[in-house]
C-alpha cells in the first residue's frame, strides 16, 4: 500500500531494533546487561521524592486541563531563575518553552529555522541529527569526528561547511560519547560562528546555532561551557535545549524547555500548538515547586551524578583491564553524562561458528547471543558500519551488575578469531 514518500523512506531507529533483540531474549530468560538506551532504571535512580509529592499533588488538586502553549508561566520564571543562578544566561520567562522532553524541541528548532534544501552542518556521532535533518528535507553536511578530539568537532573541521549554512547543531556532553567541549574548543567555533553572520546581509538567513546541553548537569570534574556565556553576540543566534529528563533522572516524566531569540522560540511555541507537544501541567507544577529552592536540585544531582561517574569508572577501568590483558579494546575517560566510548576492534574477525563478524552490527547482536551484553554502534548515530566504536550507558545497570558483565564480555571477545 502507498504511504508519503517521506513516511516511505524513513530509516527506523537502530536503538529500537537492538532493544527488541534485548527484550526478546529477556523474556525468554535470557540474563542481557542492557547498556544501550540513554534511559535509566528508576527502581535505581528514581526521581527525587519531592519531586514525585508535588506530581502526585497536582494530579490530587486537579490540574489536568491544558497547560499553556509556551508552559506554565511559574515554571518559567524558575526556569529563568535557574538560568541565571546556574549559568549567569539572562533569558526572560518570555524567552522560554516547555515542551514535553527535548525531542519537540529539537524538531521544532529545525522546522522553524530549515527550509527544504537548506544546509545543515552536525558532527557524527551525534545522537538524531541525520533523522532531523531528513524529516525537514535538509541538505545534510556530517562532519565526521576523530577520537583524538574526543569526537566532538573542532573549528578546522567545520569551517569548509559553514558557508550559506543556516544551522549549526551541537551538544555537550555529546551523547553518544559523554565527552565534552573545552572552553577552547567551543570558543573557536563561536568566532567562526559570528564571523558567518556578519558576511550575511539583512535579506539573508542567519546562521544559526543549536546547542544541546540536557546533559549539563551530569559532569565530572570538567568544566561546561555554553555560547552564550562566552560571547555574549551569540545570544542573537543560539537556541539551546535543556531539561528535567537526564539531571533529574525523570525521562519518562517529559518536561524539557529551550530558550533563544524571542523570534526563534516564538514561533517554535506556534508550530508545536499544532503538534500538542507540550509537557503535562501537574508535571510543569510540581518541577517549578521543585525548582523554588535551587538546593531541591542541587542536592539531588551532586548524588545521582556520583552514582553514575562510579558506574562509568568501573566500566571504563574494566575495559581498560581488558585491553591490557592483550584484547583489541580501549575507551575514552567519560566527562559528563551517562555513556562510555567503547572501541571493540573486532569488525573482520570469525565467530566460532565459522562465520564472520562484517560490520558493528554483527558485532553487537554477537555479544547479546554470546556475552548477555548489549551496545549501541556508532552507526546508530551516523557513522559508518565499519567504525569499531560503541556507546555503553550505564543508567539501566548496577555497580555490580556491571562487574558481573565484564568477564563475560572478556570470554566472548576471546572467542573471537
Amino acid at each position: 500500500m502507498k504511504v508519503s514518500k517521506l513516511a516511505a523512506n524513513l530509516i527506523g531507529s537502530e536503538i529500537v531494533k537492538i532493544g527488541n533483540e534485548v527484550n526478546d531474549l529477556k523474556a525468554k530468560g535470557a540474563e542481557i546487561a542492557n547498556l544501550t538506551i540513554g534511559d535509566l532504571n528508576s527502581n535505581i535512580y528514581p526521581i527525587p521524592a519531592l519531586l514525585k509529592e508535588e506530581i502526585q499533588k497536582a494530579y490530587q488538586n486537579n490540574l489536568t486541563n491544558y497547560p499553556p502553549a509556551n508552559g506554565l508561566l511559574s515554571l518559567r520564571k524558575e526556569v529563568s531563575k535557574d538560568l541565571k543562578n546556574r549559568w549567569n544566561l539572562d533569558y526572560s520567562p518570555n524567552d522560554i518553552l516547555i515542551t514535553a522532553g527535548s525531542r519537540p524541541l529539537i524538531y521544532a528548532v529545525y522546522k522553524t529555522i530549515v527550509d527544504e534544501g537548506d544546509k545543515v552542518v552536525y558532527p557524527t556521532p551525534s545522537w538524531n541529527n541525520n533523522h532531523y535533518a531528513y524529516l525537514t528535507s535538509a541538505n545534510a553536511v556530517e562532519v565526521k569526528t576523530k577520537p583524538e578530539t574526543n569526537f566532538l568537532p573542532t573549528a578546522d573541521d567545520v569551517r569548509p561547511h559553514l558557508d550559506g549554512a543556516v544551522l549549526l547543531a551541537l551538544c555537550s556532553p555529546l551523547n553518544p560519547t559523554g565527552t565534552m567541549f573545552t572552553r577552547e574548543q567551543l570558543s573557536e567555533i563561536c568566532e567562526l560562528v559570528i564571523a558567518e553572520n556578519k558576511k550575511r546581509g539583512t535579506d539573508e538567513k542567519p546562521l544559526y546555532l543549536m546547542y544541546d546541553q540536557i546533559y549539563s548537569n551530569l559532569t565530572f570534574g570538567a568544566e561546561h561551557v555554553d555560547p552564550v556565556s562566552l560571547f555574549p553576540e551569540m545570544k542573537e543566534y543560539t537556541v539551546y535545549i535543556d531539561g528535567i529528563s537526564k539531571c533529574l533522572a525523570a525521562t519518562g516524566v517529559r518536561v524539557g524547555w529551550g530558550f533563544g531569540p524571542a523570534h526563534i522560540i516564538d514561533k517554535m511555541k506556534a508550530l508545536l500548538t499544532h503538534v500538542g507537544a507540550w509537557a503535562p501541567k501537574p508535571e510543569q507544577e510540581a518541577t517549578a515547586k521543585f525548582y523554588e529552592n535551587p538546593e531541591n536540585v542541587n542536592v539531588f544531582v551532586e548524588d545521582f551524578k556520583g552514582k553514575l561517574e562510579e558506574s562509568l569508572k568501573v566500566l571504563h577501568g574494566g575495559v581498560q583491564d581488558l585491553k591490557a590483558k592483550g584484547l583489541s579494546v580501549d575507551s575514552i575517560e567519560p566527562m559528563g553524562a551517562l555513556y562510555l566510548t567503547i572501541k571493540l576492534d573486532y569488525i573482520g574477525k570469525t565467530k566460532p561458528d565459522g562465520s564472520v563478524i562484517e560490520n558493528s552490527s554483527d558485532l553487537v547482536f554477537y555479544l547479546i547471543n554470546e556475552a548477555g551484553v548489549a551496545l549501541v554502534p556508532f552507526s546508530a548515530f551516523g557513522e559508518d558500519k565499519s567504525e569499531p566504536w560503541f556507546r555503553a550507558s550505564v543508567g539501566g545497570l548496577a555497580v555490580d551488575e556491571i562487574k558481573v558483565m565484564l568477564p563475560k564480555l572478556e570470554t566472548a571477545l576471546n572467542n573471537l578469531k
